[in-house]
């Protein structure tokens, strides 16, 4: 899928094609006046509903076979709920491969996304603080709730702050209002928390029943080492392992926005009276050497430096979790190491 290249404020004419299947996708259009740089993101009616009705979570591209039996319920358009079919998920045993590379960071793993086989594995059962990677859950709650994507959404005083979390700055401000799809992407793409806490307080029944949610939607999973105590990752209560979280990845790569959203480089977010420059916080992806799928990034002092990937190399679907590295250099070069060696091992037919 082609990225935004577009430099900062040039977006005349620019789409975002959003894969969510064969038959259907949205789009998503960013759009200028030559005298006002606007760029917004806007949903036609018809794209938004296929979207929320049936195109969420589009299965194309596969999943571990396993034995973690999965169902999630949807909505259809006139309310009835129904039941997706079945998916399964495993992780298989790590295999001895050799000239392993060496990894600083606390925990790793990497993983066939196609086979579940783990090609690399560093006390991946272990469950630790995981920061921001908690945000690729609230986008998978998000995503499953199919909430209207053109719903307006101001930012309030408490989106700013929750009881038990750490202190983050934010280019956002009390009182800034945009779309639930520019929301989604502050989140996955600039990591941004206030955007994170207001997609949960603007989820039907506010935010205990979007908790509740992710830790209902972590149990469904197979996510044993899991708990999540809020939706922005600012508390260290929300821990995870890396094999849980390569369920996670895998899984949150069959949904087409959360794949383009916290995919894409950089982004001009006109909220009207400012326009707020962005970047994707993963160096990888702003570099765009490597064809990264899903991208988070997560940090706060208990976990350290955190980055989760879904990445195809050498033709092999793989995902790459790092958890606790000491600062984002280490986490980028723990991260290269283990791709470069993965895109020389052999695959098994």
């Amino acid at each position: 899928m082609k990225k935004t290249t577009a430099p900062l404020l040039h977006v005349l004419g620019l789409s975002i094609l959003v894969g969510m299947s064969s038959t259907s996708f949205a789009e998503l259009t960013m759009n200028s006046t030559s005298s006002s740089q606007q760029s917004a993101i806007s949903w036609s009616s018809e794209d938004a509903n296929q979207f929320l009705n049936d195109g969420g979570d589009a299965l194309d591209e596969p999943s571990p076979l396993g034995s973690t039996t999965v169902t999630t319920s949807i909505r259809s358009s006139n309310g009835v709920t129904v039941q997706e079919p079945a998916k399964k998920i495993q992780i298989l045993d790590t295999k001895n491969y050799t000239n392993q590379p060496s990894v600083s960071a606390r925990a790793a793993l990497v993983m066939d996304a196609q086979t579940g086989e783990v090609l690399y594995s560093k006390n991946s059962n272990r469950a630790l603080p995981i920061a921001s990677i908690t945000k690729l859950m609230t986008a998978v709650v998000t995503s499953d709730a199919r909430l209207n994507m053109n719903e307006k959404i101001t930012l309030q005083q408490g989106d700013f702050s929750c009881s038990g979390c750490k202190s983050s700055s934010s280019t956002l401000r009390v009182g800034d209002t945009m779309n639930r799809a520019e929301v989604l992407l502050f989140a996955l793409m600039k990591s941004e928390n206030p955007a994170a806490s207001a997609l949960a307080r603007t989820y039907p029944g506010g935010r205990s029943a979007f908790y509740a949610a992710m830790n209902k939607k972590a149990k469904a999973l197979g996510m044993n080492s899991t708990h999540y105590v809020e939706s922005t990752g600012l508390h260290p209560g929300n821990v995870s392992s890396a094999r849980d979280l390569g369920i996670l990845v895998n899984v949150a790569s069959q949904y087409g926005v959360i794949r383009q959203f916290s995919t894409t480089p950089r982004y001009d977010f006109n909220l009207g009276y400012r326009v707020l420059p962005s970047n994707n916080t993963n160096a990888l992806v702003r570099n765009g050497g490597y064809n990264i799928n899903i991208s988070k990034t997560g940090f706060i002092n208990e976990a350290g430096r955190c980055v989760v990937m879904h990445t195809t190399l050498n033709n092999r679907p793989v995902a790459v979790i790092l958890l606790g590295a000491d600062t984002s250099a280490s986490r980028t070069n723990d991260a290269v190491r283990l791709m470069n060696w993965v895109s020389h091992l052999p695959k098994n037919i």
